[in-house]
């Protein structure tokens, strides 16, 4: 068994957008998954990206957004819908209403997200 105590738990956050790593490579001896939650305030945006070596399952939990993907298409997303994205599948979330906006990632295999935010706490 592996416990991950709220003090291990890494806030990254670029303005607008927060990241709580769950379990991460930071936290955890998990080779199989890295599991976020990330809130969007209102007006945020994750840029369109893509994960060259690992899927992503999105979980919305809080508020309706707008997912980003490729051929600058977007695609409404509300509180407990599923998305799967592929490796290398263009993706980015867009909080364009006037509340927060929540949900959980699965990113398999594992990723350190550090590298995308600028803050750590």
């Amino acid at each position: 068994m592996e416990f991950i105590c709220k003090d291990k738990i890494v806030e990254l956050s670029n303005p607008g957008v927060s990241s709580r790593q769950l379990l991460s490579p930071d936290n955890s001896s998990s080779k199989n998954v890295t599991i976020t939650e990330v809130h969007l305030e209102p007006g945020a945006i994750q840029p369109r990206h893509s994960h060259n070596a690992s899927e992503q399952i999105w979980y919305a939990t809080k508020g309706i957004g707008k997912i980003l993907i490729a051929n600058n298409e977007e695609k409404e997303f509300a509180a407990g819908d599923v998305v799967r994205f592929e490796k290398d599948e263009i993706h980015g979330l867009l909080n364009d209403s006037d509340d927060e906006f929540v949900y959980i990632s699965v990113t398999s295999p594992p990723i350190n997200f550090c590298y995308a935010y600028k803050e750590k706490r």
